[in-house]
C-alpha cells in the first residue's frame, strides 16, 4: 500500500491518537536527510603509503648478511616458533601479492604466480622489472618458493619460507636475498592471496557488467571514449615483449561493442594514454611523444603527426582543458617535465611550454599525471609528491606549493589524481602507486597549505591506479581490488557505494606483478563506466 493512500495515513493517525499498542505494526519514520557538509574537518598526520607494522612472523633466517651460503636451502630458516601445520589447507596454485618487510624496517614487495593448469610458476620482484621463472614451488603445506635472476651483472636469489597462516589467504613468513653466493637481506613478509578480499561478491551498489572485450595486445592501459567510439591503448608486455597499440571499439551498443580497428606504428607500440578533442585524438607514446590521429571518421583514425618532434620524448599521460594540452613525461628529462600545447586547432598542436618541479633530489621525482581545475594544474611528481602549479599563463607556470608523504623507510608514489569544489573548499583526490597506496582526501585551497583530511584504504598488498570524479562519485580503478566507486559528499569520509571485482586468477594472461588488474576508466556521462583490466580488456558497466 502507498504511503500517500488515505487509508494509511488514517490507520497510522487512528494508531498515534488512540492506542500505544499500534507502534509495533506501524513503519518507522524516515531518518532525518543528512546535512550537507559544511567544509569542516580535522587535519589528519600522514603515516605514507606503507606503514611499519613490525616482524609479520616468528621466524628468521639464520645467516647474517655478507655470509657465503646457498639462500634456497630450507635449513637455514628457523621455523621453530611457526605454525606451520596451517600451511596444509593452502591451495597448491594462486597469485600472491607480498608485502616484505626487510630486518632494517625498510619496506619491498614481489608477486608470485603459480598456475592452476600447471606449467612454470613465476615470480615478480621490483629490481627484475620483468617476471623470472621460479626455481621452488611449493604451496600447499610449506609455501616455499624461490626464484633466480640476474641484476646488474650478479645472480640474485630470492626466497620465501611460510611460518603460517593469519586469515583466510594470508600467509606471513621469512625471506632471504642472496647475491653471487652470499647472504644480502632477509627480512619476514605477508603475502595474500589475490582473490576477492573481504568475503566479497562480485559486484554491489547495481554495478552490472554489460560487455568484456579482448583486444588483441597482451597490456591493454587505457580508454578515452569520444562519439561512440571507444579508444583502448596498450603497452609493450614487458614479459613477452608483445607489442602495444590502440584498438577502436564502436560502443554504441554498450552491449555488443564491435572492434573496428586495430593500429600500431613501426618501432612505436607502448602507447600508456588517450583523450580526444573534435576530430583529434591523442595517444602518449613512450618514444615519440603526444601522437595525433585525425578521428574525422571515429571508426578509422588516420595518423597526422608527433608533437613535439624533436627527438625521443616519453609522454606517460595527458590532460586536456578547454585549448590546452597537458602532457607529463617522465623523461628524458632527468627529473620530467610537464610539456604545455596550444590544441585551438586540434589537429596541429603547438607546444607553447615545458617546465617541471623544484623537487631534484628524493627517490624518484619523475612527473607521472596531472589534473587541471580552475587554472591549477595538480601534477603528480611520484616522490617529489603532488605538485600544484599556477597555469593561468602557460607561459610562466608558477609552482605554488606541494604535498609530500615521504618517511624514512617509505618514499612518497604520488600517482594519480582528481580535484572539485565541496563546500567552497578546493579538494583533491589522490592516489599513489605502491604496496599499501591508497586515496588521501587533500584540502588544496591553500597550495601553500596541503592539509590531509581523509583516507581510504583496501588491501595493503595493492595499489590504486586511476581515477575519476564526477559529482559526488568517485570512480577508482584500483587494480586487483577491480572498479571501486565511493560516495564522497562529505570528503573527509569517503564511502564506498559500489564495487566491481574484476581480477580473477584465471583470466587469460593474468599475470604475477602488483599493476595486475583495473588499470583505465572513464566515466563520460552517457550513462556508462568504461574500464580497462589489464588481462580482460574493455570492460563497460551501467553507470550506478
Amino acid at each position: 500500500m502507498a504511503l500517500e493512500s488515505p487509508a494509511l495515513r488514517a490507520v497510522i493517525l487512528g494508531c498515534a491518537l488512540l492506542s500505544s499498542s499500534c507502534a509495533d505494526t506501524s513503519e518507522p519514520p524516515p531518518p532525518p536527510p543528512e546535512e550537507p557538509w559544511d567544509g569542516t574537518y580535522t587535519p589528519l598526520v600522514d603515516p605514507s603509503d606503507w606503514v611499519d607494522r613490525g616482524e609479520y612472523a616468528p621466524c628468521a633466517f639464520t645467516p647474517p648478511p655478507g655470509t657465503v651460503a646457498d639462500c634456497d636451502d630450507p635449513s637455514l630458516f628457523d621455523l621453530s616458533k611457526c605454525d606451520t601445520a596451517s600451511l596444509a589447507t593452502l591451495e597448491p596454485h594462486g597469485i600472491y601479492q607480498v608485502d616484505m618487510r626487510h630486518a632494517s624496517g625498510l619496506a619491498d614487495f614481489a608477486g608470485i604466480r603459480v598456475p592452476e593448469e600447471g606449467g612454470t610458476a613465476t615470480m615478480n620482484y621490483l629490481p627484475m622489472m620483468r617476471s623470472a621463472p621460479v626455481t621452488r614451488q611449493q604451496l600447499q603445506g610449506g609455501f616455499r618458493v624461490s626464484a633466480q635472476y640476474t641484476f646488474r651483472d650478479t645472480v640474485r636469489n630470492l626466497v620465501f619460507a611460510g611460518c603460517g597462516i593469519t586469515a583466510p589467504g594470508l600467509v606471513t613468513g621469512c625471506f632471504a636475498r642472496c647475491t653471487d653466493g652470499k647472504v644480502a637481506t632477509s627480512g619476514t613478509f605477508e603475502a595474500a592471496r589475490m582473490t576477492w578480499a573481504r568475503g566479497e561478491a562480485e559486484s554491489s551498489g547495481g554495478l552490472r557488467l554489460l560487455s568484456e572485450t579482448h583486444v588483441q595486445a597482451v597490456r591493454p592501459v587505457d580508454v578515452y571514449v569520444h562519439r561512440g567510439h571507444a579508444y583502448v591503448v596498450s603497452i609493450d608486455d614487458p614479459l613477452t615483449q608483445a607489442p602495444g597499440g590502440l584498438a577502436v571499439i564502436d560502443v554504441r551498443d554498450p552491449s555488443h561493442p564491435v572492434i573496428k580497428k586495430q593500429i600500431t606504428l613501426p618501432g612505436d607500440s607502448y602507447w600508456n594514454a588517450a583523450w580526444a578533442k573534435d576530430d583529434a585524438l591523442y595517444i602518449a607514446s613512450k618514444s615519440s611523444g603526444v601522437i595525433v590521429f585525425d578521428i574525422s571518421h571515429p571508426a578509422d583514425p588516420t595518423f597526422v603527426r608527433s608533437v613535439p618532434g624533436r627527438g625521443p620524448i616519453d609522454v606517460h599521460t595527458m590532460f586536456v582543458d578547454g585549448n590546452w594540452l597537458y602532457a607529463v613525461s617522465p623523461g628524458p628529462a632527468p627529473t620530467g617535465e610537464t610539456l604545455v600545447f596550444d590544441i585551438s586547432t586540434p589537429l596541429q598542436p603547438v607546444l607553447l611550454n615545458r617546465f617541471t618541479a623544484a623537487d631534484t633530489e628524493s627517490a624518484v621525482p619523475s612527473a607521472h599525471d596531472s589534473f587541471a581545475y580552475q587554472d591549477r594544474l595538480y601534477v603528480n611528481h611520484f616522490s617529489a609528491g603532488y605538485v600544484v602549479f599556477d597555469v593561468k599563463d602557460p607561459m610562466s607556470p608558477l609552482e605554488l606549493g606541494h604535498y609530500t608523504f615521504e618517511t624514512d623507510n617509505s618514499f612518497a608514489t604520488s600517482h594519480a589524481s582528481a580535484v572539485g569544489t565541496f563546500a567552497g573548499k578546493t579538494v583533491a583526490f589522490e592516489g599513489g602507486e605502491y604496496q599499501g597506496a591508497h586515496l588521501r582526501v587533500l584540502d588544496v585551497t591553500d597550495p601553500t597549505n596541503i592539509q590531509l583530511m581523509g583516507r581510504y584504504k583496501l588491501r595493503p598488498q595493492t595499489s590504486i591506479h586511476n581515477m575519476i570524479l564526477r559529482g559526488t562519485q568517485l570512480y577508482i580503478a584500483w587494480y586487483q581490488e577491480g572498479l571501486r566507486v565511493l560516495d564522497v559528499s562529505v570528503p573527509p569520509q569517503p564511502r564506498e557505494i559500489a564495487h566491481f571485482n574484476t581480477f580473477r586468477e584465471s583470466d587469460v594472461h593474468r599475470g604475477d606483478d602488483l599493476l595486475e588488474g583495473a588499470i583505465g576508466i572513464r566515466v563520460p556521462g552517457d550513462g556508462h563506466v568504461y574500464v580497462v583490466d589489464t588481462s580482460r580488456g574493455l570492460l563497460i558497466f551501467n553507470e550506478p
